[in-house]
């Protein structure tokens, strides 16, 4: 299983002519073009041993026209996919979703992510309103500004439309047609409903230990369905609270405007709090259940509908006959070409707008705080954040002496002293608070496989997401206003003036750089100084060497390096990155809500050291979605930037949608339901029928592993039985098991090994790693861990001729390859593309001698003695799949040994380890079980009697 084209996956031979297209197409046995499972058209269909490959690739890269486009709209979302992924990154979830209550430990972490992925829906929408309501709307009041604007809205500035809150009206479409783009964009889902043959429930089935198990864990249609209502709902009500509030905080509703706009408010309101307090229901926390919104997302969506039409009769309708006191407020035209009109030169941003972005940024802080000491120590990690959320505005308000009762502050007590010591209070408090686990962890702690952050990943996911949101918005107002100001940097108090937290994360953004630089700079050291200590141990152990051989050998150590630098050091410089752009995002927070400019008019080298910051972070912001969108388009056309940034995106959409509705959709939603189908389906076909399959061998690679884990978890125990695992370059443990160690931690992982025992206990997972594989490591829970040899013949570069010993011993056969002169590095991942094993689904022609019917005399006992003797020669295929290098390591008659060179030679591997694995089969186990099958008497024998005439 991979997701990489199904030709690849069979290991079928290139077109002679070197195009990367196969010889013959490989045949669709099941599923579809999106998702199928392929056969080699060369396969004999009366082999014992069938090979299918299972590819998803499809769903992910497609087709390069239209698919391209979506994917770079889809990479769009990245912040909506951490947000996502921050919800499965909690410690604490019980095995069983029933046993989740919204008042206990798990149930408060995922209300509190689901209500930050809402804050950042809110985010995006405020940005599109900054744009279309404020810059476009408010202040873009003459021709030479709305010239700016693509299309035809030079109209704003004259006539009815440019009178009174008119202008606001038309800047509100476009918040919410961006909102419905989105919304249709991210509607449409991966969702394929698993089959599985009818059978009683097997009690063995229950109860869960891990909540891969759950039935309805990857049928989640209706909670997006459902979530996406609500995120739809409250960025509808949001944007229309933007011009509504500036209307009513700017001047005294009267009249019809008083009749329309209270009860229009108070809608867009309830809607938006009912939207909170659903985020921890059923109604949005169950994965199952029908996919219509219901009476509760109905009267929602109502609301804020019923809010969004109040809100445009009250911008549209007529004005008092006094006037509008609002439009007073507006800034005059001609500012962009005489800066000496009056009321130029001034900040005339639209009334409670950037006091709504400062308020709303805080609240994320908080709430980021929140989900860290939650998830890390327990609910009354809440504390600290609650009391901060209630002194940060009263706080506020006696500095700036607006809190009526109190005495008048110091005069040298600042806004952001306050603020500032109210937040950091905030974050020591509850981040330095010690780690209280709902249950002691079953294994000792290691290092290795601990969990990621402390205990903290949520709120580090959640975090990174929120960071990308900001980013996305300050970069295209901090343009939008750059070409509203005919291409003048928004320095001083230009014409348009972007919001002051806007202007705030420009700063940030630049010293969120200059770390991230540091953290490169220090990730590189550390790869320097593994790839040093790796390549001493070589030369050690390999000492004379020649010039091939040298190159070869700081080849691997680089392998070797980077391998132990992702496995050991990746996360936790990720974990140190995002926690200082957040602390310095806080810091911008902070002085939003002081009211501080980061553009002081004094001509001094400091003023223009913060205005240079201003501009060149903003900038580059604006630069950072464009960059995002452009590697979507690369990840699936090249393979460079494929490897580098693919596995992200794999693990960011390989969960579904429970927290983010609006997030890029899941393949594994439809991925894993698919291969649970066909699994089950061919092990529940009759016996009579030449498609059943005795037994399945899932074999992922990387992903495929991670996906194969997952089925296996969904599997009723009465099919696993006859299921065995092989994985390869497997993330389950530094990786998976790190990030989210509810599902594949050291105390959830056991689950898959323990499902796949059998009544004669023989391992049945075993997992191949390697030392030079970035992303592949043992996994403590595999039954069977099988270091393989890395290649051996690496091509020469740069002018270097092969090395003729090197060239000599590869042409040569080795049956073992164990002589104490073979080089440290010369291990191979021989079964690195082994793909699963099963029977095609179409029917075979009908064989000379059709299989018998098993007799009557079929029992238990002989299934289990079966089960036994394939438990022994699938043990014994993978101990010599195991040892396959370059040079055959699988002793073999000279015809086939001569066949499999030849395979070797064109990189054909899946056709040799199928041509190993059927030779052995067919001679070497046949030998072993039948000097086995003579130590058999009594009821053994007889049980193995029935079960020989049947086979």
């Amino acid at each position: 299983m991979s997701n990489t084209p199904p030709a690849d996956i069979l290991g079928m031979p290139p077109a002679p002519d070197g195009s990367s297209e196969p010889m013959a197409r490989p045949w669709l046995v099941a599923g579809d073009a999106t998702t199928g499972f392929y056969r080699s058209p060369a396969d004999n269909p009366n082999d014992p041993v069938a090979v299918e490959a299972y590819s998803w690739g499809q769903l992910t890269s497609g087709a390069r026209a239209a698919k391209d486009v979506e994917r770079a709209l889809w990479t769009l979302l990245l912040p909506f996919t951490l947000a996502n992924v921050a919800l499965h990154a909690s410690p604490e979830i019980p095995a069983d979703p029933r046993q989740e209550r919204w008042a206990s430990r798990p149930g408060i972490t995922a209300w509190l992510v689901r209500l930050f992925c809402l804050s950042l829906t809110v985010t995006f929408v405020l940005a599109a309103a900054g744009l279309g309501v404020d810059l476009i709307g408010w202040q873009c009041v003459d021709r030479a500004c709305l010239k700016q604007i693509p299309g035809p809205w030079e109209f704003l500035g004259t006539g009815w439309w440019s009178e009174s809150t008119h202008p606001l009206a038309v800047g509100l479409l476009l918040p919410l047609t961006l909102l419905a783009v989105v919304g249709l964009l991210t509607w449409r889902t991966y969702q394929y409903e698993a089959e599985m043959p009818a059978a009683p429930a097997d009690p063995a089935d229950r109860p869960l230990d891990n909540p891969l198990q759950d039935p309805t864990f990857w049928c989640g249609e209706g909670q997006v369905r459902r979530l996406a209502a609500l995120h739809l709902a409250t960025g509808a009500a949001v944007a229309a609270a933007v011009p509504l509030g500036a209307v009513i905080i700017s001047e005294p509703l009267v009249g019809a405007r008083a009749a329309v706009g209270w009860p229009a408010a108070a809608a867009l309101g309830a809607s938006v709090v009912l939207a909170a307090a659903a985020l921890g229901h059923p109604y949005a926390t169950r994965r199952s259940g029908d996919t219509p919104v219901g009476r509760y997302g109905t009267v929602i969506v109502c609301l804020a509908l019923l809010g969004v039409v109040g809100t445009f009769l009250v911008l549209l309708l007529p004005d008092v006959p006094a006037g509008s006191r609002l439009a007073g407020l507006r800034p005059p035209p001609g500012c962009a070409t005489d800066a000496t009109i009056a009321g130029c030169g001034q900040d005339r941003s639209l009334p409670g707008y950037e006091a709504l972005i400062a308020w709303l940024s805080s609240f994320q802080v908080l709430l980021l705080i929140a989900v860290a000491g939650v998830a890390r120590t327990g609910r009354w990690a809440l504390c600290p954040p609650i009391m901060a959320a209630l002194a940060l505005p009263l706080g506020h308000l006696w500095a700036t002496d607006r809190l009526p009762g109190t005495t008048p502050p110091p005069s040298y007590l600042r806004t952001w002293m306050v603020t500032g010591v109210v937040v950091a209070l905030a974050a020591a408090v509850t981040l330095l608070l010690p780690r209280h686990p709902t249950r002691p962890p079953e294994r000792p702690p290691d290092r290795r496989t601990a969990m990621a952050w402390g205990g903290r990943g949520p709120a580090v996911l959640a975090g990174l997401g929120w960071l990308l949101t900001v980013s996305y918005s300050v970069g295209v107002l901090y343009w939008a206003a750059n070409r509203l100001n005919h291409g003048t940097a928004p320095g001083g108090l230009p014409p348009v003036t972007l919001p002051v937290p806007v202007l705030w994360a420009g700063p940030a953004f630049v010293v969120a750089l200059l770390v991230a630089a540091g953290v490169a700079g220090r990730a590189w050291l550390l790869f320097a100084g593994l790839r040093r200590r790796c390549l001493a141990e070589l030369f050690h152990q390999a000492g004379e060497l020649s010039a091939h051989e040298r190159r070869r050998a700081r080849d691997v150590a680089s392998f070797r390096a980077l391998h132990r630098l992702v496995g050991g050091h990746a996360l936790r410089l990720v974990g140190r990155l995002t926690t200082a752009a957040v602390g310095l995002a806080a810091a911008g927070t902070v002085a939003a809500l002081a009211g501080l400019r980061p553009q002081p008019r004094s001509p001094d080298a400091w003023a223009m050291a913060v205005k240079a910051a201003v501009d060149v972070g903003a900038s580059l912001a604006g630069l950072l979605p464009v960059l995002i969108a452009g590697v979507g388009l690369l990840v699936y056309r090249n393979d460079s930037v494929r490897r580098a940034v693919g596995v992200i995106w794999d693990v960011g959409t390989f969960w579904p949608r429970s927290a983010h509705p609006l997030a890029p959709p899941s393949y594994a939603e439809r991925a894993v339901p698919q291969l649970q189908t066909r699994t089950t389906g061919l092990l529940a076909l009759p016996e009579q029928d030449p498609r059943r399959a005795e037994a399945i061998v899932l074999s992922g690679h990387s992903q495929g592993a991670v996906i194969s884990a997952a089925v296996i978890l969904q599997l009723p125990s009465r099919w696993r039985r006859r299921v065995w695992f092989f994985s390869y370059g497997c993330q389950l443990t530094r990786l998976y098991g790190r990030v989210f160690p509810a599902y594949f931690g050291p105390d959830r992982l056991p689950a898959v090994a323990a499902t796949l025992t059998g009544p004669s206990d023989q391992p049945r997972w075993t997992n191949f790693w390697r030392e030079t594989d970035p992303l592949g490591w043992p996994v403590g829970a595999g039954e069977r861990q099988i270091p393989v040899r890395d290649p051996e013949a690496l091509h020469p570069r740069d002018g270097e001729v092969r090395d003729p010993r090197s060239a000599a011993t590869a042409a040569t056969p080795n049956p073992r390859n164990t002589s104490s002169n073979a080089r440290p590095w010369s291990r191979r991942c021989s079964p690195a593309r082994f793909p699963s094993r099963a029977v095609p689904a179409r029917p075979p022609p009908t064989p000379p001698n059709p299989p018998r019917p098993r007799p009557s005399g079929w029992s238990h006992e002989a299934s289990r003695h079966a089960e036994q003797i394939g438990d022994r020669v699938i043990s014994s295929v993978v101990d010599s799949v195991a040892d396959v290098t370059m040079s055959i390591s699988i002793t073999l008659d000279d015809d086939l040994g001569a066949e499999l060179n030849a395979a070797v030679a064109g990189s054909n591997r899946s056709a040799l380890v199928a041509e190993a694995i059927r030779e052995y089969l067919d001679k070497r186990a046949i030998a072993d079980a039948t000097a086995w099958h003579a130590t058999l008497d009594g009821e053994d024998a007889a049980a193995f009697a029935d079960f020989n005439a049947a086979w």
